[in-house]
């Protein structure tokens, strides 16, 4: 009886140890996922578009041709570079709209 006993308190001490664990990243997790998620928000309602996975997507894409642009501008390429700022103007500009 005794053995089983102290196996029974080791086994519990080491539940309510993994428990607590779990609580604490699962809290951390939260924590992060919920400031992500309200930074997106923020930045789709200051923008006016929706806060989907495609809007952001698409100012992904439109951020970085644009990104390009500028890269390609400084390297000397003047036509590349005037091409691509356009395009990513364009595709802002569609979001935007």
């Amino acid at each position: 009886m005794q053995a089983n006993g102290f196996f029974q308190g080791v086994g519990e001490a080491v539940g309510e140890a993994i428990h607590t664990v779990v609580t604490f990243l699962l809290s951390i997790f939260t924590n992060f996922f919920d400031a992500f998620e309200t930074f997106i928000d923020g930045l789709a309602r200051s923008l006016g578009i929706s806060p989907s996975f495609f809007s952001i997507l698409v100012l992904v894409i439109g951020l970085w041709v644009l990104w390009g642009g500028l890269r390609a501008l400084f390297r000397g390429a003047l036509i590349g570079g005037i091409v691509r700022i356009v395009l990513g103007l364009l595709v802002l500009g569609w979001l935007l709209m």
